[in-house]
């Protein structure tokens, strides 16, 4: 596997074409992470209401691979319960960690990052977002 397998053209079509998700004014959780390998920087803000995600926000200076986990998780995170999001992660280091599936459903578009498993040294940009999306929901009590 060489890098033109790990940034494929649906990858940098994915961090390319990311909806920009302005900060929120008064979030329930808040919470930043940093990938010590890469200096990828991933902030989020979120709020909860009937038990989903009702609001969100963030701040991504990151590599394409922790743009397009965060492209993917902005477009479908609204109206995600903690629980389906606490999975969603679990899922996601699952499968660049050991060999799992990658998620599917509306998360399917995560599948497309399923080469980084190849790479450790990119896990943790990667997984970024689910890190702080998780931090964020504990946070706000969720």
């Amino acid at each position: 596997m060489d890098f033109s397998d790990l940034y494929s053209a649906r990858i940098l079509e994915i961090a390319g074409n990311a909806t920009p998700m302005p900060r929120l004014a008064a979030p329930q959780g808040t919470a930043r992470k940093v990938s010590r390998v890469c200096g990828s920087v991933v902030e989020v803000d979120l709020a909860l209401e009937d038990g989903a995600v009702s609001a969100y926000g963030a701040d991504i200076n990151a590599c394409a691979l922790g743009q397009t986990s965060a492209a993917i998780v902005a477009n479908h995170i609204l109206g995600s319960t903690p629980d389906e999001l606490r999975a969603l992660r679990e899922t996601m280091t699952a499968m660049l960690k050991s060999g799992g599936p990658p998620p599917n459903g509306k998360w399917d578009d995560l599948k497309y990052l399923e080469p980084v498993r190849g790479y450790p040294a990119r896990h943790a940009s990667t997984l970024l977002v689910f890190d702080a999306v998780a931090e964020a929901l504990e946070k706000a009590g969720a």
